[in-house]
């Protein structure tokens, strides 16, 4: 029986989603908790994609097939127990057999958080990145809406991934200032991200914030397909990965 999981995690320990030998990873925890609960049975997890070391997520999907049904909250229950501490299982639900994390048409959202207070907050070190230099919001807040719409993201993906296909769909990329914690929050929402896409952008939106670059810096990446225009990669502890919906 198949069973659909929204799970959380805290990124900063996990050398990312993906199970890897000899090192700790998301997939890699789940699995050895449902393979100890199934009676030492191997149980395969498959996710909706990837999170980089040091990336969270707060509603990554996964899903998991086990030899008999049982339960839902139950099941939820003991995988949410028993997993580390830095793993939370929030929901669990039966679903087809062929059903799919990865496969079936879904839109991500994602939102990272730039802490730009002074001094730093030690309470925000994990789970936001830091800029402690001028940035102008409302130059940032008109650039990143020329990231909107269907493009050829080629001029923000880092080397490295294996997709040929970089033409994706952004819905919304915006972003606003909570001036209680001082951090930006940057969202962005789409059919699909490229690897690292979204921290090269953010990258790209401090340096225009920044002055370093014009706004118009983005259409000029969008349009050249050149990831030598954009931005440095921003740190990977601010990146969430907040929703998956499936369509």
């Amino acid at each position: 029986m198949r069973f659909k999981a929204v799970i959380s995690y805290d990124g900063t320990d996990f050398t990312g989603f993906q199970r890897q030998n000899d090192t700790r990873t998301v997939q890699g925890e789940l699995e050895k908790t449902l393979t100890r609960m199934n009676g030492g049975q191997m149980v395969q997890v498959q996710g909706s994609g990837r999170t980089d070391s040091g990336v969270h997520a707060l509603g990554q999907v996964i899903h998991f097939d086990l030899p008999q049904g049982r339960p839902e909250e139950k099941l939820r229950f003991a995988l949410d127990t028993q997993s580390p501490e830095d793993i939370a299982v929030h929901s669990i639900e039966k679903v087809p057999d062929d059903w799919h994390a990865r496969y079936q048409p879904h839109e991500k959202t994602y939102e990272y958080h730039l802490e730009i207070g002074k001094p730093r907050s030690v309470f925000n070190r994990r789970f936001a990145s830091y800029f402690p230099y001028p940035l102008d919001i409302e130059k940032m807040q008109k650039a990143i809406k020329y990231l909107e719409g269907t493009h050829d993201f080629t001029g923000f993906t880092a080397t490295g991934g294996s997709v040929e296909d970089k033409v994706r769909t952004i819905y919304e990329a915006s972003l606003r200032y909570d001036k209680d914690q001082e951090i930006i929050i940057f969202t962005f929402s789409g059919n699909g991200f490229l690897y690292k896409q979204i921290r090269n952008m953010v990258g790209t939106l401090i340096k225009i914030g920044n002055d370093r670059f014009p706004i118009e810096r983005i259409e000029e990446i969008l349009e050249k397909k050149d990831r030598q225009l954009a931005g440095p990669t921003a740190h990977p502890e601010g990146l969430f990965l907040k929703e998956v919906r499936y369509l």
